[in-house]
Formats: structure tokens, sequence, C-alpha cells
């Protein structure tokens, strides 16, 4: 499988434009210059930049210049660290994956809001479609119900299509049901060109990446797992991998695991070793990933409880 050329070795800037208040000091303050310093610092060559649709339009489908310039000057940073983008719609105008916390729904369902996420798009390309060289873009983050694959497949191709206008260079992600499973990445339509990606998240075991997690009724919250007892190894990865890296051959594209990380919860010792044990997996099959996530976000990778492990998880990212 072939690397992505500037997008091999990420990580997240969740909750900067999305999962967030939508405060002006939230969006303004969150991630700053001295943040990109950092990330530059360890070695990775790309961000990964989730944002939600709100941030760029009003309530009747017009848009926002002020979400617009605050990505101006994100992508003016990571051009000012050498850091390469990828624009994540997180949530868009009748969707989210966050079924607990969201209200949104009907996305599948509405040729307008089908709309609304096509011109978003189109606005998109044609700001940042000449910037191609270091901005990929990601359709939408985490489609959720298998049902909606047929339709969410026409989507993101018309979707591609109308962004081709304007950006007919730019890397294009495109993600599976089950929030990006990986193991239903057979079933996305082959890419419209050679220049879209398959997209897929793992977080697995979850028992063990998201324990404690309040948020998602998927787990026993109340349990706990040492790395050791979870029976976690190389194969267990490249078992469930296996289909998708197929699927990529088949259709002749790549895979780009767009988030991947552990809970705060589990101790800085496990986390290295569970760092370590997918990353020979991503590395072994030459698939770019973006680590989930920079700071805070009950995942932060620069939060003080990693400073004794630092050195040794940046080389497993």
């Amino acid at each position: 499988m072939l690397k992505i050329k500037g997008f091999y070795k990420g990580v997240n800037l969740g909750g900067w434009f999305s999962q967030c208040d939508y405060s002006e000091d939230r969006l303004d303050n969150f991630i700053t210059e001295p943040d990109f310093a950092k990330i530059a610092s360890w070695g990775i060559d790309h961000v990964r930049i989730p944002v939600d649709y709100n941030i760029f339009e009003n309530d009747d489908g017009t848009y926002s210049e002020s979400g617009f310039k605050r990505i101006d000057k994100a992508f003016e940073l990571c051009e000012k660290y050498n850091l390469n983008a990828v624009l994540d719609l997180h949530k868009t105008a009748g969707f989210s994956f966050d079924s607990y916390g969201e209200s949104e729904s009907g996305f599948f369902e509405s040729e307008e809001l089908q709309e609304r996420f096509y011109r978003l798009w189109e606005q998109f390309a044609v700001r940042y479609g000449k910037l191609s060289d270091r901005v990929a873009f990601e359709l939408l983050n985490e489609v959720t119900d298998k049902s909606f694959i047929d339709t969410w497949n026409d989507i993101s191709c018309r979707c591609i299509q109308r962004i081709r206008k304007y950006a007919p260079d730019t890397i294009i992600l495109v993600g599976s049901y089950w929030n990006n499973s990986v193991t239903a990445v057979p079933d996305l339509a082959k890419p419209c060109d050679d220049k879209v990606v398959y997209n897929f998240h793992c977080y697995d075991p979850l028992k063990f990446t998201h324990q404690g997690a309040y948020w998602t009724d998927m787990i026993n919250k109340d349990e706990r797992f040492s790395f050791d007892e979870s029976g976690i190894t190389p194969e267990y990865f490249e078992e469930m991998f296996s289909v998708a890296i197929e699927a990529a051959k088949k259709n002749n594209t790549s895979l780009y695991c767009g988030e991947y990380g552990v809970i705060n919860i589990v101790s800085p010792e496990d986390t290295v070793k569970w760092f370590r044990c997918i990353n020979s997996v991503l590395e072994k099959y030459g698939i770019a990933r973006s680590a989930w996530s920079y700071k805070e976000m009950d995942f932060g990778l620069s939060d003080s409880r990693l400073d004794s492990v630092r050195g040794e998880l940046l080389k497993y990212l």
C-alpha cells in the first residue's frame, strides 16, 4: 500500500472547532500558535482539524466569514510550521455521529440538507482547493447506521464530483458506517478517482481504549482492563484490518486511520503498549493515520499525565 505523501503521521485537533461550546474564547484560544510549534517538534507531518458546519453556516444556510477566517489562520500556522492539514467535516446540518449529545437528524432522508452539504463543500473547495499540496478534505465524520451506506455512497460521489470543479487535485477521504469501522470499508463504493482514499477509525478493543467512558453504553463503564490482560496483539489488529487492506488493494487506493487512541483513564505505560502494538501493523501496511487527540478531550496526548512516557509514545504515532 502506498503512503499518502505529507499525510502519513498526524494528530487530531479535536475540541477546537467541533465538540465544543462554540464560545469566542474556545474558538480563539483552545489551540494557539505554540501548539502548532509543539506538534511540529513531535515529528508530525499533519494535523486533522475537525470542524462543525455551524462554524461556517448561519441557521438559514448562508455563510459566516468569521468561520472561514479561523480556518484560514489555522492553515497559515500549518504552513509556518511545515504541517499539512486534513479538513474534517465533523458535523453537517442534519447529521452528527454523536446521537447522545446532538439533535441533528434527517440528513440521509433530505435532499435539501444534502444540498447544503454539497454547497458547503463547494465553498471549501473554492477557498482551499488551491492548497491541494498541503490540505486534504474529509467529507463527513463517522456515518453511523449500516442502513445509510447506499445513500452515503451516492451522496459522497455526488459531493466529490462537485468538489472537483474547484479542487481537481485535492486528496479526499471517505469513511464507512459503524462510525468509520474498518470492517465496513469493503462496502464503500469504488473511489470516483485516483485521489480518493478510504478512511477508518480504530479504538479497538473498546473495552480497553474507552474503559470508564461516560458517553457510550457499548461498554460497562465500571470495568477496568490492563493491556497485559486484554489479549491485544499485533495479530489482533492485522486480522481486523485485513478486509480493508484487501478492499483498498482491489480498488487501487490507500487507507487512512483518521482517529485512534486511548482514554486518559488508562495508565501511561499501558497507553504506550497499545500505541506500540497498533503502530506495528499500521507501519507494516503503510497505513496513514492521525491520533486522537492532541489536547484534552479525554484522550489528550499533550496532557501532563503522559509527560513521563511521551518520548517513547511519540515513536508510535
